[in-house]
């Protein structure tokens, strides 16, 4: 990665000389493209995050909702160096057959980029320029008061080191499970499949533009491109995959000798890899975004599914247009107030990113069953329903994408903060 470790009273300090102190809760993706974005107008906000160490990551689709963002940030070029274009979607039978093969760029390239590239990769692009960050630190108290003249009171801890500081916002992107969300006790709904699996890599093959799923009668099998790799998800109930990674990949060969190459070479990854990661397939939806000067942001929004693949495209999504209405609102003094901009900002997104998280829980209910008979009746249905019709809702997303008045700022170009474009 390309982050600086920072000590936290450094940040503080930095943040200090802007206009409107910012604190961005987490250095995932949805957090980290906002930081950048602010950074790239000059200002300084605080970016925190409470893993001191990272998992290498694992396989995102991006579409095209995340083109705004890396356009902005200067990107595109390293973007697309770093990833791969995704033309084709197969999907194969519970028996290992090929039902179909769509040309998903078709349906997609209208609208902008949809490419795979992996989630460490993408955070190595994003962080090309400056990017200080503060691990190992938590927000252990949050005061938020309704005056809209007043800053959010937050206590930050290191171990046992504490320290309190005022911000005009805060931005809370620390993920799906969220411990800085539940301080401001906001309700959640979630969406439990009971599925789960391991995520590892495979080896590339010749077929860069291709992802392909298998269905089984009781698991799904799943490969998608990266630059130089071949991300690999393999899950089922998780009641079946209590048993360990061999006993699972032992069953699918039973059901699915012949799975075809690329999917045989995904089962050896699996049992190659000495601590493949596993992702239970769970999501969250929070019944509102902001209090007073707080906002959530990706996954701490609403952690989706990897059903639809849109996901990160969303979070991407959000933080752009989070960027682009604060900084809107730094350049113009006669505006909304901070919690009212903030309220807008829910008002502009929550619908659409819901909208998405829909799409991934309806795909859910048709994906993640254990029955033979409906593993029959979906084949029927994957053979007839093309990848255009079932990714329909996102599709509508896509082609009214939001826009946003640019800032009326001339960014400036120092050392510590570089906005010229590469």
């Amino acid at each position: 990665m390309s982050f600086i470790e920072t000590p936290l009273h450094d940040q503080l300090e930095a943040a200090a000389q802007d206009s409107r102190p910012t604190l961005i809760v987490g250095a995932g993706i949805a957090g980290t493209t906002l930081a950048q974005l602010l950074r790239r107008a000059g200002q300084h906000p605080v970016l925190i995050e409470r893993s001191a160490g990272r998992h290498p990551g694992y396989m995102l689709a991006l579409m095209p909702m995340a083109d705004a963002a890396v356009r902005d940030l200067g990107i595109r070029e390293a973007y697309r160096s770093r990833s791969v274009a995704i033309s084709r979607y197969r999907v194969r039978s519970r028996t290992g057959r090929i039902l179909r093969t769509d040309p998903i760029a078709e349906v997609l390239s209208q609208y902008g980029d949809y490419r795979g590239i992996s989630r460490g990769d993408l955070l190595d692009i994003l962080t090309t320029d400056h990017a200080p960050v503060t691990t190992g630190t938590t927000v252990s108290a949050l005061r938020d008061e309704p005056d809209a003249d007043s800053a959010a009171t937050v206590t930050l801890r290191q171990g046992e080191q504490v320290t309190e500081a005022s911000f005009a916002v805060v931005i809370i992107a620390d993920g799906i499970g969220s411990t800085t969300r539940r301080l401001l006790d906001t309700p959640i709904t979630d969406v439990d499949t009971g599925w789960g699996g391991w995520v590892v890599w495979a080896p590339a093959d010749d077929q860069t533009d291709l992802g392909e799923e298998l269905w089984g009668t009781d698991f799904l099998l799943a490969t998608y491109p990266v630059k130089d790799a071949v991300g690999v998800f393999l899950g089922g109930n998780r009641d079946d995959t209590a048993a360990a990674p061999e006993a699972f990949v032992a069953r699918v060969r039973r059901q699915v000798p012949s799975p075809g190459p690329r999917m045989n070479a995904a089962l050896e990854a699996i049992l190659a890899d000495p601590d493949p990661y596993f992702w239970p397939l769970t999501d969250v939806r929070a019944a509102r975004w902001t209090t007073g000067r707080t906002v959530l942001l990706g996954d701490a929004a609403a952690g989706f599914l990897p059903t639809a693949g849109i996901g990160a495209g969303m979070a991407m999504e959000s933080a752009w247009v989070l960027a682009r209405l604060l900084l809107h609102h730094e350049s113009n003094d006669g505006g909304p107030s901070l919690p009212a901009l903030l309220a807008s900002f829910e008002a502009r997104q929550r619908p659409r990113v819901e909208a998405a998280q829909d799409n991934s829980r309806q795909l859910a209910r048709l994906m993640f069953r254990r029955s033979r008979v409906w593993a029959v009746v979906r084949d029927l249905v994957a053979r007839r329903v093309s990848v255009a019709t079932a990714l329909g809702p996102i599709r509508k997303l896509l082609a009214d994408l939001p826009s946003v008045t640019p800032p009326a700022v001339t960014p400036p170009t120092t050392a510590n903060s570089p906005t010229a474009e590469r």
